[in-house]
């Protein structure tokens, strides 16, 4: 069972697996996010044949959503033949719940100037196994497997993979992992979330690379301000090396409750 099942053109199911974590009732909002960017590559390969590719994916999260029947909308808000400005929105039952932007750009071949100062993180292999369900409940973190190190409460390496499709249909290794990005933002916690709540209302990935592979690794930091804001940012990788950088904005609130209204 994948997380999403496609009922037709604009409208998919979420399944079990996308439960949790704040709500047990509600979607953990990483597979959605996966499902968007799932879509707009989808858009774009029906419109064009040239392939452009995503290097900054920016999701608002506007609500909660539960488990059930989900539709995305893609729509160009800023067409170009080199470079696009992408906008996809996910709603229920007419309601938005996540809006995201992408920006798409033309190919060139710049292998020889690759390169990156990022610094690598241990092999999945090389860290041991984690149990985020000792944290977080739900389907979603049932359906990772997850490997860390972690320095110290809010600073950690990490690899998490899941074998559960994204969608009941082919989809790129970029779409996949995206569907695995939020999960950043649990995986070093720097407080029990049964007593402080901090979901994030929003996420943004960019990315220098196309991902390849199963596994996504964050070399992730979680900061707490004085005043109720958070941010929790990573190095992306996947087993080649980095390939981008993600960070989530965080309301952050005493309390188990991550209203975000």
């Amino acid at each position: 069972m994948a997380y999403f099942e496609r009922l037709d053109g604009d409208r998919f199911l979420a399944t079990e697996h996308v439960g949790g974590a704040w709500e047990l009732s509600e979607q953990h909002i990483a597979p959605a996010l996966g499902l968007l960017v799932h879509c707009v590559e989808l858009d774009r390969d029906r419109r064009r044949d040239d392939d452009l590719q995503l290097v900054r994916v920016s999701h608002d999260i506007l609500g909660t959503v539960p488990v059930a029947e989900v539709a995305v909308q893609v729509r160009v808000t800023r067409p170009g033949r080199t470079i696009e400005l992408v906008e996809a929105v996910l709603s229920h039952a007419g309601r938005a719940v996540v809006v995201t932007r992408a920006w798409l750009l033309q190919r060139h071949d710049t292998a020889a100037l690759a390169g990156t100062p990022l610094p690598s993180i241990p092999a999945p292999h090389e860290l041991p196994a984690w149990d985020a369900g000792a944290v977080w409940p739900g389907g979603f973190i049932r359906s990772a497997e997850v490997r860390r190190a972690q320095d110290e409460p809010g600073r950690a390496r990490f690899w998490a993979r899941t074998d559960v499709p994204l969608v009941d249909e082919p989809v790129s290794d970029l779409a996949r992992l995206c569907g695995l990005l939020d999960i950043a933002n649990g995986m070093t916690v720097r407080v029990d979330p049964r007593d402080v709540a901090f979901p994030n209302v929003d996420l943004t990935a960019h990315l220098f690379r196309a991902p390849q592979g199963e596994w996504l690794g964050c070399d992730t930091s979680v900061s707490f301000g004085p005043t109720g804001l958070g941010l929790t940012t990573s190095v992306l990788h996947d087993v080649s090396g980095p390939f981008g950088t993600l960070n989530q904005a965080l309301t952050v609130r005493p309390g188990p409750e991550p209203s975000r209204s």
